[in-house]
């Protein structure tokens, strides 16, 4: 069944899910699933809404003009489009290629749907597994000496291809503040550490030095500060006392490929609102 998507936060107030589906009532909109958060903390109100499309009297472009105004007076944060609609999505990759091979797989199949205008990667190790795809592979070195310019031709290729998503799927550089910035919201991270835990490098190595029961992975966004942007998911497993450094890095890689995937899901499905770095995710 077709449905239209509307993902909204604003201030709190008294009334504002009446406000909303009286909208689209007024409009023939036939609310299917509704889902809605109040923090009461910091007086913040968050909603995801599906609405048939077949009973809807405007177009999308139409209905958004109308629903403008009242975007306005709620000073809403707010995106509406239908639920069908592909977005674009880059993958950018280095030399673990476990998550990218697991996102073309789901792509592939029908499970995560998402157009894939290129793969970006600063090694060459994919190539021929991207371009089996029929997709675009880009290689883009990147050296101490040339990152500044190198990141500045990355970021001249997302303006171009404008994409809705862009998913670092172990891609092992860091992005500049002032793309993170740019594109924020947009840009996707998976990071082999159950963070706050163990930020930057070789976490599976520091983590079983110190002995941890529990391994996991987290998805977020990428922000200015690293390993610190709003999270989206996580994965853990259990360690047990037999498990080898090289055991951690296997489990761990599990829990990378398993977070990334729902967080891609759930970013695709319009179920992540993000208000300063929280992200509240309305999980299907």
């Amino acid at each position: 069944m077709s449905s239209t998507i509307l993902r909204l936060a604003c201030p709190d107030r008294v009334g504002l899910l009446a406000q909303l589906s009286g909208f689209f009532a007024q409009h023939g909109g036939n609310l299917l699933e509704v889902h809605q958060f109040t923090d009461s903390g910091a007086g913040w109100f968050f909603a995801r809404m599906a609405i048939e499309t077949r009973t809807l009297r405007l177009g999308l472009p139409a209905l958004r003009t109308a629903f403008t105004p009242l975007a306005g007076e709620l000073e809403a944060d707010w995106t509406l489009r239908e639920a069908q609609s592909r977005m674009r999505v880059i993958l950018m990759v280095s030399k673990l290629g476990h998550c990218l091979a697991d996102l073309l797989w789901r792509w592939r199949s029908g499970e995560l749907e998402f157009d894939i205008p290129l793969v970006i990667s600063n090694h060459e190790d994919f190539r021929k597994v991207v371009e089996r795809e029929g997709l675009e592979f880009r290689h883009m070195p990147m050296t101490t000496e040339s990152k500044a310019e190198v990141f500045a031709e990355i970021a001249g290729t997302f303006r171009d291809v404008r994409p809705d998503l862009i998913v670092l799927a172990r891609y092992m550089q860091i992005i500049p503040a002032e793309i993170c910035a740019e594109f924020k919201g947009r840009i996707l991270n998976i990071h082999h550490s159950f963070l706050p835990s163990f930020v930057g490098a070789n976490p599976y190595q520091r983590a079983y030095e110190r002995g941890v029961k529990l391994i996991g992975a987290t998805c977020h966004y990428a922000t200015a500060e690293l390993d610190a942007g709003p999270i989206i998911d996580q994965e853990v497993i259990r360690v047990e006392h037999f498990h080898t450094p090289d055991d951690l890095v296997r489990l761990g890689r599990d829990c990378e490929r398993l977070a990334l995937a729902r967080s891609v899901r759930w970013h695709l499905d319009d179920r992540v609102l993000v208000h300063g770095n929280r992200a509240i995710v309305f999980r299907d």
